[in-house]
């Protein structure tokens, strides 16, 4: 008995000797499995509800809001640059916009893998966004694209000459989004350094918001600016854009987990809680202030806290979320009021004031409450700890990217608007402002 008691011990260190590489493989197998890329049903349900909702933020969304808030000789040459933003940026991010900000493994631009669609097969998976068609990926980042163009007409409204605006558009979507879209997203230096920008507090609302104030700037003052009444057109229609962008955000921001996963719940949880902290603050203040609470008040503090909380949504918990939010809400309402008026721009929409300095705010504060648990997952199992887990380098990446994207934007929107300027007018002139450019653009207007 002991002899085979003794052979069969030898027997099974053998197996097991002979089955220890395999079996270490199985963890290593599994990894990549997990990580390599594979359609998923949900995911790529989800995705194509969230881009449909990130589309609706424009049009309808963007449109409705900003064209409430002018005056009515100018309603519809306000919806018509939100509607040709759709229209000519979709065409331009099929073109090459899309290969060049999420291909290739430049640290300044993209590759041209991707141009005109080459290559785009129903099978298709981006390397960034591993279980949803990359045709999906591609029409997803498309209306971020759109929309972000789109906001920075909000700043020249009243004046700009349609041409001009097209021509800008086209120059400033190629030399100002896609570089910085692909230096945060796309796998450009700002990724690499570890900056976190979950759906677009650099790329979309400081851009969007330090070209609106250049362009303002250049542009001038809207005629009779300080002395005429400039009082909104039609506020519901406004409110009615906020709550499509309220809702639409949800796409933007849950959207960006890029799955159907608690990443995406967590960023629309934060989404939502930010928006709603956002507009009572506002609110809060100007009623102190002012003596009444008013309506446009409390819709430009809930697009405060939804800008704000863009880039921090995948990052942060919800409490944090409510901080955030708040924060916005006077911030953006002493921007919008004191600092404008203060530095004498004519930002017509409060481009600058909301989306600008809501977006560096919010940047800014992902370093400060970035907790690691909301962001760990496979691709990243420690998360992203910001300053309050320890971590006080994010704090200076979360700067440093503000800061870069707030140079390049303002120096290339300006040089942009320069050179437009040397081909067409980029205003109208006094007569047709005076008239109004629904009349004298368009040749149609709104009738009593």
């Amino acid at each position: 008995m002991p002899k085979i008691s003794a052979v069969l011990r030898r027997a099974g260190a053998g197996l097991a000797a002979a089955v220890a590489p395999f079996a270490a493989a199985v963890p290593a197998c599994a990894q990549a499995a997990a990580s390599a890329p594979r359609i998923d049903g949900a995911d790529t349900a989800w995705m194509i509800g969230a881009t449909a909702l990130v589309l609706m933020m424009t049009i309808p969304g963007l449109a409705l809001f900003y064209a409430g808030m002018v005056r009515k000789k100018n309603v519809l040459a306000t919806m018509a640059m939100s509607f040709a933003c759709a229209a000519m940026v979709t065409l331009l991010w099929a073109g090459a916009g899309y290969s060049l900000a999420f291909t290739g493994e430049g640290a300044v631009i993209g590759s041209a893998e991707r141009l005109f669609l080459s290559g785009l097969g129903p099978d298709s998976v981006s390397a960034l966004a591993k279980t949803i068609p990359e045709s999906l990926f591609m029409i997803y980042q498309m209306t971020f694209a759109i929309i972000t163009v789109a906001l920075v007409s909000g700043a020249i409204v009243d004046r700009i000459r349609f041409s001009a605006f097209l021509l800008f558009g086209l120059a400033w979507f190629f030399i100002v989004y896609v570089p910085l879209a692909h230096w945060v997203w796309g796998g450009g230096f700002l990724q690499a350094r570890g900056l976190l920008d979950f759906a677009g507090g650099t790329v979309v609302h400081i851009n969007a918001g330090i070209a609106g104030l250049v362009a303002a700037c250049v542009v001038g003052k809207r005629r009779g600016y300080g002395t005429e009444n400039f009082a909104p057109y039609d506020l519901s229609l406004a409110v009615i854009g906020t709550g499509l962008l309220w809702v639409g955000w949800f796409g933007f921001n849950g959207g960006s987990a890029l799955g159907a996963g608690s990443r995406a719940a967590m960023a629309i949880v934060a989404t939502h809680l930010a928006a709603s902290a956002g507009a009572l603050s506002w609110t809060a203040i100007e009623w102190y202030m002012r003596g009444k609470p008013s309506v446009l008040g409390m819709i430009s503090g809930a697009i405060a806290g939804l800008g704000t909380i863009t880039p921090a949504s995948g990052f942060v918990l919800p409490l944090h979320a409510v901080v955030i939010g708040a924060v916005a809400g006077f911030v953006c309402f002493w921007a919008c009021t004191s600092l404008k008026q203060r530095l004498g721009y004519d930002d017509s929409l409060d481009v600058f004031g909301v989306h600008g300095v809501g977006g560096v705010i919010g940047t800014i504060l992902t370093g400060v409450f970035a907790a690691a648990a909301v962001s760990a997952g496979p691709d990243s199992p420690a998360g992203f700890p910001g300053l309050l887990e320890g971590n006080p380098r994010q704090l200076w990446i979360q700067c440093l990217g503000a800061a870069v994207t707030i140079a390049w934007s303002g120096a290339a929107t300006f040089v942009i608007l320069k050179a437009v300027g040397l081909l067409v007018p980029l205003r109208v002139s006094d007569e047709d402002e005076r008239a109004g450019l629904d009349i004298r653009l368009h040749g149609e207007s709104i009738h009593a």
